[in-house]
């Protein structure tokens, strides 16, 4: 007997809930904000948009099924089931947020503030919810695949994202490496920079897209369901032991890019999430490429 679906609700802390966690009463919150000049009437209305949103999506999942809410700073420990459907309620990047912990469950992508936010991945109301909620297990097909890339270390860690996943020094120091193709016999190039940024079509409207400008790159762009990801060094240091030849580049098919670390440490983490990142120390590898799981964001 298959177990009935399960609706996680996946939502973050308002500005408003940040501001009495940090003052503790909503006038002390108030008092903070009129000293600089600034009115809590605003953020007040973003929380009681986004409660709202919360309050109806949950009102929707069918009586039959589970139902489950998370939070983002809890992503990292909650574990996700084959029958979830996931109802994103927030903003674009918490969408991106809960893909990377995702192993194919439809996504529904419910937008708190239209208007204010992009809406690339929140599409939708929550007065949708319903349908998109029979849509995401019905027998058609509606989500759209969107591609992911993947990084995978020597040692089997992996880690995910939907936006871009970024290797480089955990504070202001520059990191060292050796960076060439993950296949064949190239040893690579030494390296020395600021970083490294490897990027999804879903990551080329915001960091992705910021480097591509910046360098004047001629490559296009990958679309979100591309199976096609660009990749950039920042700020590479030329030296007599470093060099800049190989600061950027695409990936396809099962292309992989190698990244060998010569300096004590480097993290590697995606979508911005710092706080669950992978380290490597000095000798370790890690191959990115394109990931074989990728975002069902339902229509």
């Amino acid at each position: 007997m298959s177990l009935a679906p399960r609706a996680v609700l996946v939502h973050r802390r308002t500005e408003y809930e940040e501001l009495l966690a940090r003052h503790g009463t909503h006038g002390q919150a108030a008092f903070f904000l009129s000293s600089r000049g600034r009115s809590i009437d605003e953020v007040v209305r973003r929380h009681e948009r986004v409660a709202e949103a919360l309050r109806g999506a949950a009102a929707a999942v069918p009586l039959t099924w589970r139902n489950s809410r998370v939070e983002r700073a809890d992503l990292d420990r909650f574990l996700f089931g084959p029958e979830d459907v996931v109802v994103v309620v927030g903003q674009d990047g918490l969408v991106a947020n809960a893909a990377k912990y995702l192993t194919g469950q439809p996504v529904v992508g419910i937008d708190t503030d239209p208007g204010r936010n992009p809406g690339v991945l929140v599409r939708h109301r929550w007065t949708d919810t319903a349908a998109l909620l029979r849509a995401a297990t019905g027998a058609a097909d509606r989500a759209e695949e969107l591609t992911m890339v993947e990084a995978v270390a020597d040692d089997t860690q992996r880690l995910l994202a939907l936006n871009e996943i970024y290797l480089g020094p955990p504070g202001h120091q520059t990191a060292r490496y050796r960076i060439g193709p993950a296949d064949g016999d190239d040893p690579g190039e030494a390296q020395a920079s600021s970083g490294v940024l490897v990027g999804t079509g879903t990551g080329a409207t915001g960091w992705l897209r910021s480097l591509w400008l910046e360098r004047g790159s001629t490559t296009p762009l990958p679309a979100p369901r591309d199976r096609r990801l660009l990749w950039f060094v920042r700020e590479a240091w030329p030296s007599p032991a470093t060099g800049t030849s190989r600061v950027s580049g695409e990936l396809g098919g099962r292309q992989g890019l190698r990244l060998t670390v010569e300096s004590d440490r480097i993290v590697v983490f995606g979508d911005g999430m710092e706080s669950d990142a992978l380290e490597l120390t000095w000798g370790q590898s890690v191959r990115l490429g394109i990931a074989g799981t990728a975002l069902r964001l339902v229509t």
